[in-house]
């Protein structure tokens, strides 16, 4: 009887065990599936920003050029300024190293950094030389060849049935050959042509004299390209990681400001050909960034739990005396700005951006870039003027509710300023007092809305 019973009991629970293994199984396709849905769409979407922006750059630039009205030419060259770094922020969420994109993201930063300076010279009420409008003139040209090749690796993308990420397995050969074939030579077509632009030389920040400059905050022997993936291990969690390849370094990889190796690190609970991507310097082993572009769905958290979770962040990878700038808030996720403090001074210069995913609160973006090209040991020194003295030069019906002590960048040099934060005729300002010789430095628009708070 009991053997009767036991034949009758054991295909039941075989076949009970088959049925939960099929299920899980598509359950797993199914899941599976899906996130390559999602991260296909995600590229999808990340170019077609890149493309849209730079066809803003290239249009404003044209209006720009033709505008002969002071006002109106400031109001283009915002616009130019704020469309060249969403480009160049989407660029770099792109699968693709940042050694094959140096002279874009150079274009890009000019493009945005010389608008702003002559956003400042219009200010001051000079009108555009002709040397500048022959400058605005290249970054147009330059910008409309963007543009174009932008147009024809789309085209080329279409053509081929081009992915740009796929979980699917059969696919995995053709999208590598599709990115080392396809968009990356695309982009080489665009970088051997971006290479053409002349030096910019005027007082900004990312003018080439300051790029070329050496990074100051980099000390330490070179490392290796194994003691490089052990530290790109180690910072994103040495359990959290399947596989790691090093990236192809590209031929302009001597263009890149901070010389890295750059990683795929494949974490343990994601599917095979998620990656996440890391720089680390050559000089000294610092992590410079990180991007994971995974899929976010619709999250739950606050702006607050955002930035906790971000502050906690950069206390476990060792960056202390930061504090929370500015944010801004996008498919999401919410970027943080987070500037150095030092003896109770804001020191603008040294910036590290954190991006916050608000699903769950991890940590999906990373870049110190700025910190290790400023970070240095500083001989701060003591303000020439007071408080009340440097209050005294800002406009008497400005309506000041926060003051601080900063040092913030100008051109080649640092300056160490009063910081007004305030309101004028229902706008909000910030006005910068030279703490040594109480000239008005600088004075930014602050602009909120429900996706965050930018300066101009």
């Amino acid at each position: 009887m009991d053997r009767k019973r036991w034949w009758w009991i054991a295909p039941t629970v075989l076949g009970l065990a088959l049925v939960i293994a099929l299920v899980w199984g598509y359950n797993e396709y199914t899941t599976k599936n899906q996130l390559g849905v999602s991260l296909e769409n995600h590229y999808q979407r990340l170019f077609f920003d890149v493309k849209k922006h730079v066809e803003n750059v290239q249009v404003n630039l044209s209006k720009a050029l033709l505008s002969e009205s002071r006002d109106q030419n400031v109001l283009l060259l915002s616009q130019i300024m704020s469309e060249a770094y969403f480009a160049q922020d989407k660029l770099s969420q792109m699968p693709i190293t940042h050694a094959e994109t140096a002279k874009t993201e150079k274009f890009l930063n000019q493009v945005a950094d010389y608008s702003y300076y002559l956003i400042n010279t219009h200010l001051k009420g000079d009108p555009l030389t002709n040397k500048q409008r022959e400058t605005l003139a290249n970054l147009q040209g330059n910008s409309a060849t963007f543009n174009n090749e932008l147009a024809k690796l789309q085209s080329e993308l279409a053509d081929k049935n081009f992915v740009f990420g796929s979980l699917n397995r059969r696919q995995n050969t053709k999208v590598k050959e599709g990115n080392e074939k396809i968009f990356t030579a695309s982009i080489g077509s665009i970088e051997k042509n971006i290479g053409k632009t002349p030096e910019l030389i005027y007082d900004g920040p990312f003018s080439d004299q300051m790029i070329n400059r050496k990074p100051l905050g980099l000390d330490g022997n070179e490392v290796s390209k194994k003691e490089a993936e052990k530290i790109a291990k180690d910072f994103f969690g040495t359990n959290r990681v399947r596989q790691i390849t090093a990236f192809e370094e590209g031929k302009n990889a001597s263009e890149v400001r901070i010389p890295s190796y750059t990683f795929n690190l494949y974490p343990t609970n994601t599917s095979k050909e998620l990656a996440v991507y890391m720089g680390v310097s050559r000089k000294g082993g610092k992590v410079l960034w990180m991007a994971n572009p995974r899929p976010v769905s619709k999250g739950g958290l606050t702006i607050e739990e955002a930035q906790k979770k971000a502050l906690e962040y950069l206390k476990s990878k060792g960056f202390d005396g930061m504090e929370p700038n500015y944010y801004l808030k996008y498919d999401g996720t919410v970027l943080f700005n987070f500037v150095y403090k030092e003896d109770d001074v804001t020191i603008y210069p040294d910036l590290i951006k954190v991006k916050v995913a608000l699903d769950n609160g991890e940590v999906v973006g990373f870049d110190a870039s700025a910190y290790y090209l400023n970070h240095h040991t500083r001989d701060i020194k003591k303000p020439n003027i007071t408080l009340e003295e440097a209050r005294g030069k800002v406009k008497i019906d400005f309506d000041i509710n926060s003051e601080r002590l900063t040092i913030i960048p100008a051109g080649k040099e640092e300056v160490l300023c009063y910081e007004f934060k305030g309101k004028y005729r229902d706008a909000d300002f910030i006005v910068y007092i030279n703490a040594l010789n109480g000239r008005e430095e600088k004075i930014l628009q602050i602009i909120k809305d429900d996706k965050g708070t930018l300066t101009f």
